[in-house]
This record gives structure tokens, C-alpha cells and sequence, in this order.
């Protein structure tokens, strides 16, 4: 997401919800419920709240941030939808749930982003990372500071295997936000989707759990 995250300077999540893992063989028992809010050296990750609906309406209704989303900026109605599932989005306790935090400013409480994780599999132990920054606060790296807290609570939260980023193959930013959580980029789909009326390719990147611990 111009710094955003399904598929915007960001990642690229997948629409809504979205069982990819069947539960036939043996998977952890874990769920994940983070005591919230979580903090890093600069930010605070927290749940949204409705009070949120004014600064969500202005970021994700302005086509810089949604040129590369699967959405198209959000009206007044598209935003109170939102609001309306992003303040549900506080754990994962399924495959297919989805946790999505507000990024804030830990000085200020100034509203900077989200970020969210997708556990997509439990058999597979697997998921997806996303994002999606606030085009007033892009380059000082708020999203990667947070989407390496989200890539951590994956890991060793939920003992996901694997956390994988998709994003629209003509996002640089976004991919560039990848590389710096020290994702490998997988894949480059050919027009693989058809996206607000065109044709889009899909550049895939992916983590290892046993990766990720290296590099700590």
C-alpha cells in the first residue's frame, strides 16, 4: 500500500478471510492473543477502535494508497464497513483469522499505518504479513519496524513454519519493505490476477521460521 500492505506499498493480502490450510494431520494446539498494545523502539501497536473511522476514511481513501490494493478508495461507506472489521481483528485463534494493528507514533500517538497477519494454515503452519502506511509518514521505516514485530509474534507466538508477502509485482516500495524484513523474493506470477480492471502480476517473497531465528 503506497506503503501499505495488501498490495500497496505493502503487501498484499488476500480479500477477507479464506481457509488455505485443511486440518486433516497434526498442527499445534496455539492460539494467539497478544497482550495489547505491543511496543517498539518508536511505535505502539494497537487494536483499532472506532474512534479510528476519521484517519482510516483519509488514508485508504486516497488513490496513492490504493493504486496497487485490490480496493478502490474508500468513501464514507466503505470506511465505516472497515472499521466494522478491523476492531474484531485482535487475535488469531483459527486458520483464516486475520490480527490487524494500528500503528502509532509512541512519542506522539500520531497514526502512521497497519499491519496485519493472516494465519492461513495450521497443518502447513502457515501465514501472510501485510501492511499499509500512511502516505504522510513513509521513509523514516514505521512499516518495516512493525511488520518485523508481527513477522516475531508469528514465529514464535503462533510457531508458524512459514509467513509469506504478496504484492503487486510493480510495487518497488513494498518490495524493498520485504527484503528489509529479509524476505526471499519466491516468485513472479504472469498476469495472474485480473485487478480493477486489468491484468496484474504478483511478485511472491517468504520466510522460514529457522531463517528468521538466524538473523536475530
Amino acid at each position: 500500500m503506497p506503503q501499505s500492505g495488501p498490495r500497496r506499498d505493502p503487501i498484499r493480502a488476500r480479500p477477507e478471510t479464506g481457509l488455505t490450510g485443511a486440518l486433516t494431520g497434526p498442527y499445534p494446539a496455539r492460539v494467539l492473543v497478544p497482550d495489547l498494545p505491543l511496543r517498539t523502539a518508536r511505535l505502539v501497536l494497537r487494536a483499532f477502535t472506532t474512534d479510528d473511522l476519521a484517519v482510516v476514511r483519509d488514508y485508504r481513501g486516497r488513490p496513492e494508497v490504493t493504486r496497487f490494493l485490490y480496493h478502490q478508495p474508500y468513501d464514507d461507506a466503505a470506511a465505516r464497513a472497515a472499521i466494522d472489521r478491523l476492531v474484531r481483528r485482535t487475535a488469531l485463534r483459527a486458520p483464516g483469522d486475520v490480527l490487524n494493528l494500528a500503528v502509532t507514533l509512541a512519542d506522539t500517538g500520531e497514526f502512521v499505518g497497519d499491519v496485519l497477519l493472516t494465519w492461513t494454515s495450521a497443518e502447513h503452519r502457515q501465514g501472510e504479513i501485510g501492511y499499509v502506511a500512511h502516505p504522510d509518514h513513509t521513509g523514516h521505516g514505521y512499516v518495516t519496524e512493525a511488520a518485523r514485530e508481527l513477522l516475531r509474534l508469528g514465529f514464535d507466538g503462533l510457531d508458524l513454519h512459514r509467513i509469506v508477502g504478496r504484492l503487486d509485482a510493480r510495487n518497488v516500495a513494498s518490495a524493498r519493505v520485504l527484503e528489509r524484513l529479509g524476505m526471499r523474493r519466491e516468485a513472479h506470477l504472469r498476469e495472474n490476477e485480473f485487478v480493477k480492471g486489468e491484468w496484474t502480476d504478483e511478485a511472491v517473497y517468504a520466510l522460514l521460521a529457522r531463517e528468521w531465528r538466524a538473523a536475530a
